[in-house]
């Protein structure tokens, strides 16, 4: 889409907003949420929180890009955070009222803000030419930052308000979520209205017949499975330990820093070195983060928090790489339906990280996680020799 300077500015500042809000939201209800299944069910149940919301996510990725398709960007993107302003405010009266059923249908329908909000990294691309596609895309995903400094901050004084109100501690993380979320829908009419064009050649899941898309495919499932079953299960690490919501706070601070604060170096070096380079990048940095868990499961002042950042930031490659080779092979439907499958792929990370922790705790997630961060290397690897034959 062609835009004008002033208007690309406006629309770039309305993505930002709204994914920064996102990510704040996210990082509280998602936490709380894993607290609350382990309180309330034990640690066989404290994936489950994590796996409604990936699949909210994966359902919202899809509509958004349906609505963006028929009815432009604006539209979706209100119809995805107005959703997940009833998700939070139904998540909200589970953890009150003790219940998780009800909680995990909130983190559910809270999930389909977050699809729209990943969908946005395309639409920002979308706005600039092929040789800056990579940095503006990354320039949404650095949104995410506010989230990484702000979210987890606001875990233990936002339970320590419920608490003052009578409210059950874990509780207060979600409501302010739910606040969140509410300024993102707030905050899509910033964007201009777009013009809809209508492709002579609707594409949905048919773009997964395409080998050219294997390897950002395989990459971005790889990189999220391996980030979610990591992620799920380092503040039942932590409780474990016996730590409190002030070092999962700033533990998780620093992993999601790790996702998002450099995300624009990650732009340029994408624009700079290609997508199939960047995709390598991050899969060195997910197995020397995984390795690091495994090896210092138990330092929450230098082995976590390191493998942690590195497990964000490998995210961050792959996902970088992967989405700037899509950025120009696939329509915007076609981009919610792989944003869907890179979502609900990672569902089953959430709920298998949950049982591996009970059989085996920390560095048995950890072990399993970096085995499958390696697995697109073989697609790295047959590309290069069909290259070179």
């Amino acid at each position: 889409m062609e835009l004008g300077i002033s208007t690309r500015r406006r629309a770039m500042s309305a993505l930002f907003a709204t994914v920064a809000l996102m990510n704040t939201a996210q990082v509280l209800s998602n936490t709380a949420g894993t607290l609350i299944a382990v309180e309330t069910s034990g640690p066989e149940t404290s994936g489950l929180p994590g796996a409604a919301g990936v699949i909210g996510t994966a359902v919202g990725a899809l509509l958004s890009g349906a609505l963006t398709a028929r009815h432009g960007r604006r539209f979706a993107l209100l119809v995805g955070y107005g959703s997940a302003t009833a998700g939070a405010l139904a998540a909200s009266i589970g953890a009150i009222a003790g219940s998780l059923l009800l909680l995990l249908a909130g983190l559910l329908v809270l999930g389909l803000g977050n699809g729209a909000a990943q969908l946005s990294r395309y639409l920002a691309a979308d706005m600039y030419p092929e040789e800056r596609k990579g940095f503006a895309l990354s320039s949404v995903v650095w949104a995410g930052t506010v989230g990484a400094l702000t979210g987890p901050l606001l875990i233990a004084p936002t339970a320590h308000a419920a608490n003052v109100l009578d409210l059950p501690d874990l509780s207060g993380p979600i409501i302010v979520a739910g606040l969140a979320v509410a300024l993102a829908a707030v905050s899509s009419f910033i964007l201009p209205p777009d013009e809809v064009v209508q492709s002579t050649k609707p594409e949905g899941w048919a773009v997964f017949r395409r080998p050219a898309l294997r390897l950002p495919l395989a990459a971005m499932v790889a990189a999220q499975i391996t980030m979610v079953a990591v992620m799920t299960m380092t503040p039942p690490q932590l409780h474990h330990l016996g730590h409190g919501l002030d070092v999962v706070g700033w533990i998780l601070s620093a992993h999601i820093f790790g996702m998002f604060a450099l995300s624009p170096i990650t732009g340029r070096i994408a624009d700079r070195i290609g997508g199939r380079r960047t995709i390598a990048c991050g899969i060195g940095v997910l197995a020397a983060a995984t390795a690091l868990a495994i090896a210092l499961p138990t330092s929450h002042t230098v082995g976590l928090p390191i493998s942690l950042f590195l497990l964000g930031y490998g995210w961050n490659l792959m996902l970088v790489g992967g989405s700037s080779l899509l950025s120009t092979m696939v329509q915007t439907r076609a981009k919610g339906a792989i944003d869907a499958v890179i979502w609900g792929s990672s569902a089953f990370a959430s709920v298998g990280s949950g049982h591996l922790f009970g059989q085996g705790g920390y560095p048995l997630v950890a072990g399993v996680a970096g085995i499958l961060a390696l697995l697109p290397v073989l697609l790295l690897v047959k590309r290069d020799a069909e290259t070179t034959g």
